[in-house]
């Protein structure tokens, strides 16, 4: 028997305490005991999201409630500026373009991230763009946007919004909803807020409820207004919830209430900056010029075989970690620090890398990069 240790962006591991209460006996969604739970859960969003915008949940990947920002806030031939650099920066643009928006497409290397500066260009070049769409963490290169910095750009401009993509960052990386000007801020279940695949969840700002009002893309379950008003009358939801999955992250966002989220946030730094630490004490290197605090990408050595390197660690040593995607894919390998994780997890997926490396011929000295993260967590 091997004891398998989840180091991947998502899913994330999931508390005892928070898989028992998934496994409840089931409640009927239009009772009063379902809806408090469900306007508590509503309520306590707000402050993983740092906002006091209404936080909307759908049952749906992540990617659900990005379509529903471009749906439910454009018109086709509206003009929005994608910032990509990874994956799932391209995926904004993939949706817009299924809607009919003209993109216009900030790119950059995998691991970089697109510069304020570049974004104000952009803007000033095309002053009918009606929404930046961005990431906070993207999680195929472990990179960390600014935005704070996109915000204080975007923030004056009326008739545009700032969209992003946290569904790997929430709760790891700092995301100040409300303080850095972000109208719409996407997330999802199965990474910081430790839980299984299928909530997606959304913040909505004032101002991007006036863009609803004029919105023309087609729209049915995704739909915000209906969502909201829903809500409002804690109904509590348009159409069926994931009943027991709403069950299960009251506890978890009982359990990030408890340890504070400014607390969770400094927990992650923690863990991230080890894991980076102890990886270059090996002599390996990082993929991101600006690393997030949810999971890091690491660059395999030239002479490793990095499909083979993924699956020693996954197959041998029991440490599941991503791979690369796309262009990447053979070329790194991904240690997320996110969500339900302590020291002890850090110090086990460095060990492991460490046994794997030296299987495949990489010059190793075995408890190096163990000894450099126990340094910084002790």
């Amino acid at each position: 028997m091997k004891k398998v240790y989840l180091m991947t962006p998502g899913p994330t591991p999931v508390p005892d305490d928070v898989r028992l209460a998934e496994a409840k006996p089931i409640i009927h969604h239009r009772t009063t005991e379902f809806a408090e739970i469900y306007v508590r859960i509503s309520e306590d969003l707000k402050v993983v999201f740092k906002t006091h915008n209404v936080v909307l949940t759908f049952l749906s990947s992540g990617t659900g409630a990005m379509e529903g920002a471009v749906s439910n806030m454009l018109s086709p031939g509206d003009r929005a500026l994608c910032i990509m650099g990874g994956k799932f920066g391209e995926r904004w643009e993939e949706i817009c373009k299924a809607y009919g928006i003209q993109v216009v497409s900030l790119n950059v290397e995998w691991g970089d991230y697109v510069k304020p500066e570049e974004v104000k260009r952009m803007l000033d070049q095309y002053p009918d763009i009606k929404a930046v769409f961005t990431t906070l963490c993207e999680t195929s290169t472990g990179t960390l946007f600014p935005i704070k910095e996109y915000g204080d750009i975007v923030r004056n401009k009326p008739n545009t919004l700032l969209v992003v993509d946290a569904i790997s960052g929430l709760g790891a990386c700092d995301m100040r909803t409300d303080e850095w000007g972000v109208d719409i801020c996407v997330s999802g279940s199965q990474k910081g807020l430790m839980l299984p695949p299928g909530l997606a969840f959304v913040s909505v700002s004032d101002k991007a409820w006036r863009f609803t009002e004029t919105s023309r893309c087609p729209k049915y379950y995704f739909n915000f207004t209906k969502q909201r008003i829903a809500l409002e009358k804690k109904s509590p939801t348009a159409y069926t919830p994931g009943v027991s999955l709403i069950v299960a992250l009251d506890k978890s966002l009982a359990r990030i209430k408890e340890e504070g989220i400014d607390n969770v946030l400094e927990r992650h730094a923690r863990l991230a900056n080890a894991t980076r630490e102890a990886v270059k004490t090996l002599g390996l290197s990082l993929l991101s010029k600006k690393p997030a605090n949810a999971v890091t990408a690491i660059n395999v050595p030239s002479n490793i075989d990095g499909g083979a390197l993924k699956r020693t660690l996954d197959k041998k040593y029991g440490v599941s970690v991503a791979g690369g995607q796309a262009d990447l894919k053979g070329k790194i390998i991904r240690i997320a620090h996110l969500g339900y994780m302590g020291e002890f997890d850090i110090i086990t997926a460095i060990s492991a890398l460490e046994l794997s490396l030296k299987d495949l011929g990489y010059k190793v000295e075995l408890g190096k990069g163990v000894a450099k993260a126990m340094g910084i967590l002790k």
